[in-house]
């Protein structure tokens, strides 16, 4: 399966959607909303932004997911 490279993450605060191209090889912790401007951080539990508020995961999850 083939890693996708963008994720598009919506904010918890104001809803604002955006679509990013995510890091091959770091995990994102924190992103600006360019809506609110509200820092967001990953759930408990989740390693980025991505994989707690991106319509796809991160690559480094998405890469495990296939191979495990």
């Amino acid at each position: 399966m083939t890693i996708k490279p963008e994720s598009t993450l919506t904010c918890p605060h104001c809803g604002h959607r955006e679509t990013l191209t995510m890091p091959t090889d770091a995990c994102r912790f924190f992103h600006s909303c360019s809506g609110c401007g509200k820092l967001l951080k990953p759930l408990p539990g989740d390693c980025c932004v991505f994989c707690s508020y991106g319509d796809i995961p991160c690559p480094p999850i998405q890469q495990q997911r296939n191979t495990g």
